[in-house]
């Protein structure tokens, strides 16, 4: 009798902002792991999620999207991405039918010199034809001679079956490198900072979304219910007036949203408290980069 062989590898998904790396990679996982908005930014980490069967642990990573760095903060987020690059088993390298081939030739080069097997993602092609697809892919196989390449739309879900399949061909011999009932190397108060964050990019405009930061400060679970008190980070005095809004209830609007997601992802009773505080340019601040969990160099 044949022993079956378990393999495990890690399978990362990098490409530019607002291709649909996070959409893609909770089909993939089929939990909500990354949170998901229109906005650029929104991935600010590199984000586990890990998939078991009896024979396989599949680890995906989803990456904030490849930008020229303009502040410490972001040039952590290039980090993520850029390490993606140097562990992966198989490579998801994503692009959508929207944006231009030749941008970001810099991290485009690194991934032709990617050792490992890349699959090459075209995103949403429900905005596409047939005749622009057909030449898109045959622009794309002259840049990524070596990569897979595979139409799909991640938002309804076509052809990422097909890409799923082709991964767990790809995937190395391996035992397991997580606990096999793991979901994510992430622990529980990250998801509770992530989905605060997810609405405020919802409900604010402009610049504000992107000068804060959530951190929780308490998160304490019990039999019936868990407690949570979050704080939301902020640059300046007038973004802090903007989220708490007139008599407080912009902050109580996103509390509210934050709180029934929250409650979705648990699923358990929660009580959330959120206030805000001011520490100014603190996405250029070392020490704050690091307490929030990003590399600093």
């Amino acid at each position: 009798m044949t022993e079956t062989v378990h393999k495990s590898g890690f399978v990362n998904i990098v490409g530019n902002p607002n291709v649909g790396k996070s959409t893609l990679m909770n089909r993939l996982v089929g939990e909500r792991i990354s949170i998901i908005t229109s906005k650029a930014q929104t991935t600010r980490h590199r984000i586990m999620g890990i998939v078991n069967t009896e024979t396989m642990q599949i680890v995906y990573s989803d990456t904030p999207g490849v930008l020229r760095p303009n502040y410490k903060l972001q040039q952590s987020m290039l980090n993520f991405s850029e390490s993606a690059l140097g562990d992966a088993d198989v490579l998801l390298y994503m692009t959508d039918v929207v944006e231009k081939t030749d941008k970001n030739e810099d991290f485009l080069h690194r991934v032709q010199e990617a050792e490992c097997p890349v699959l090459l993602l075209i995103n949403k092609i429900d905005l596409s034809n047939q005749k622009d697809l057909e030449a898109l892919v045959m622009r794309w196989r002259e840049l990524l001679p070596k990569a897979e390449v595979y139409p799909i739309s991640a938002q309804a879900n076509f052809n990422v079956d097909n890409v799923k399949r082709r991964v767990e061909a790809l995937i190395p011999p391996s035992p397991p490198y997580f606990d096999k009932d793991a979901l994510t190397d992430r622990p529980a108060r990250f998801f509770v900072t992530e989905i605060i964050r997810e609405k405020i990019l919802l409900y604010y405009q402009k610049e504000v979304p992107y000068s804060t930061e959530v951190i929780v400060e308490q998160f304490a679970e019990d039999a019936s219910r868990i407690n949570i008190k979050a704080v939301i980070i902020v640059e300046r005095d007038s973004q802090k007036g903007i989220i708490i809004g007139h008599r407080g209830q912009a902050l109580k609007k996103v509390g509210t949203m934050a709180r029934k997601d929250i409650e979705r992802f648990f699923e358990k009773k929660v009580f959330l408290e959120i206030f805000v505080k001011v520490e100014d340019d603190w996405r250029n601040r070392d020490n704050m980069l690091r307490q929030f969990g990003y590399q600093v160099e």
